[in-house]
C-alpha cells in the first residue's frame, strides 16, 4: 500500500486518483470526528467534503511538517470549531458509548451489562445525562476531549492537529474532565449521590 507521503505526491502531479486514495482511507475518521463534535449525521457528512474539499485545494501549501492525517485532522477540527461558535455552543452530542476519565472511573460507575432491567434504564439515563452536560462544556474542551476519548489520538496528535502545546492538550482535557465530574456530582441525579458516596469512602477519582 503507497505511502500517505507518495500518493500526496502523486496528488501534486495531478493524479486525481491518488487523491481519491486519500479519501477512501480517511473519509469514515473525518466523518466520524465532525459527528462526535456536530450530532448530525447530514451536517458531519457535508463538513466532511467540505474538509476534504479544503485539502485538495491547499494540497500546494502542504509542506510536509506533519503527517498528512494531522493536517487533515487540523482542516477538520477548524471547521467544526467555526460551526460551534456560529451555534454558540448550543449543540446536540451523540455519546453511543460510555466516556472513559483519566482512571476510567465514570466508565466503572455505569451498571453493568447485564444487570437487569433496571441497570439498564439507569445506564442510558446516566448516558443522556452525560450527553446533556458534554454539551455545556466549552468547545475547545469539547473537541480535546472528543478527539481524546473517541477517535483515541494521542496528546502529540491531538497538538499537532490543533497547533498547541502538549500542555494546553493535557489542561484542557483535565479541564473538561473536571468540569464533567463536577457537573455529575451536582446533577442531583440518584447516579450524582452515588459517586458523591463512592468518593467519601475512598474510592476512585472520577
Amino acid at each position: 500500500m503507497l505511502s500517505d507521503a507518495e500518493l500526496v505526491r502523486r496528488c501534486r502531479q495531478g493524479q486525481q486518483a491518488a487523491f481519491a486514495e486519500l479519501v477512501e482511507r480517511y473519509e469514515k475518521k473525518v466523518y466520524n470526528l465532525a459527528y462526535r463534535m456536530l450530532g448530525d449525521g447530514e451536517e458531519a457528512r457535508d463538513l466532511a467534503q467540505e474538509a476534504f474539499l479544503k485539502a485538495y485545494y491547499a494540497l500546494p501549501d502542504f509542506r510536509g511538517e506533519s503527517t498528512f492525517s494531522t493536517w487533515l485532522y487540523r482542516i477538520t477540527t477548524n471547521l467544526c470549531l467555526d460551526v460551534l461558535r456560529r451555534r454558540k455552543n448550543n449543540i446536540a452530542f451523540s455519546l453511543d458509548e460510555p466516556l472513559q476519565t483519566e482512571k476510567g472511573a465514570l466508565a466503572r460507575q455505569l451498571p453493568a451489562e447485564g444487570e437487569g432491567p433496571e441497570g439498564i434504564v439507569e445506564r442510558q439515563e446516566l448516558r443522556q445525562l452525560i450527553q446533556r452536560l458534554i454539551d455545556t462544556l466549552p468547545p475547545e474542551q469539547r473537541l480535546v476531549l472528543v478527539m481524546r476519548e473517541f477517535q483515541d489520538l494521542t496528546y502529540e496528535e491531538i497538538a499537532a492537529a490543533l497547533q498547541c502545546s502538549l500542555g494546553t492538550v493535557k489542561s484542557r482535557l483535565s479541564r473538561a474532565r473536571r468540569a464533567l465530574k463536577e457537573k455529575l456530582l451536582a446533577s442531583g441525579e440518584p447516579f450524582g449521590s452515588s459517586l458523591r458516596q463512592k468518593q467519601g469512602k475512598g474510592g476512585s477519582r472520577v
